[in-house]
This record gives C-alpha cells, sequence and structure tokens, in this order.
C-alpha cells in the first residue's frame, strides 16, 4: 500500500481543481502496477469527482449544483450554526468525499476527457484542503 497527501489552497466556492497530474504522480512513484487508487478529501463542505476538465462542463456542473441545493433558500444548518454555508454540505453530500480509479499496467484508468478534480463548496473565501491518495495493489 502507497498514500500520500496533497495540499490545497482553495479560493471559495465553485473552485474546481484539476487533481490528475498529482493523482499520476502517486501512481507512479506507488510502483502499483496492477490495482486501485483511491482519493478522498477531508472535510464535509468539499468533494472529489471526475469531469472533463473544460470550461463549459465545468460550468455546467457548477450551474447544476446551484440548482439542486440553491444559495437563496433557508437551510436547518444555516440556522442553528449560523455560518451560512448549508448549501455548501448538501452539495457535497451529493457528490461525495471520495472515488476510486483502477489502476491497469501502472495507469490510471481514466477516459481520454475524464481529469480527477476537486470541487470546492465552502461559501468562505479560502480554505486548505487535504486529500489523501491511496493506491493498493
Amino acid at each position: 500500500m502507497f498514500r500520500t497527501t496533497i495540499r490545497i489552497d482553495t479560493h471559495g466556492e465553485g473552485e474546481i481543481v484539476n487533481l490528475t497530474p498529482q493523482i499520476t504522480q502517486a501512481v507512479t512513484e506507488s510502483g502499483v502496477r496492477e490495482g486501485l487508487a483511491t482519493v478522498f478529501v477531508a472535510g464535509s463542505t468539499a468533494a472529489v469527482t471526475t469531469i472533463e476538465y473544460e470550461p463549459g462542463v465545468l460550468s455546467d456542473l457548477s450551474r447544476a449544483l446551484s440548482v439542486i441545493a440553491p444559495a437563496d433558500i433557508p437551510y436547518a444548518h444555516d440556522a442553528a450554526w449560523g455560518d451560512g454555508n448549508g448549501r455548501s454540505h448538501v452539495r457535497a453530500a451529493i457528490v461525495g468525499p471520495s472515488l476510486s480509479v483502477p489502476v491497469i499496467s501502472g495507469a490510471l484508468a481514466c477516459g481520454t476527457w475524464q481529469q480527477i478534480v476537486l470541487l470546492e463548496l465552502d461559501v468562505r473565501s479560502s480554505r486548505k484542503r487535504t486529500v489523501y491518495v491511496t493506491v493498493v495493489e
């Protein structure tokens, strides 16, 4: 088993960070030829997924999340805690904090245009995010 940590400073709600280069590097460093790479973001207001890292699709994803959990409705979390990020928690829970990608012949088995991304969903202006990558045979 191989594990590494990626630390990312994000700059606010809606930022989408391409993690593919760092995860590809982790797979290479692991030496695993056939196995599984798991990516997990710590925190309840960020998420990890795959997408074509292209401006139009990224915009579409942001718009879809704003429809699913809009900013202009009341959230019980906001009433309880007063931090205004109820929608951030809901969006993160829907997308999820982790994913697993097969490693085949020493490489991530992603599709041609498929990239692994971190979604910053918190309403705060910046966050320090920790992403764990575990590669196993």
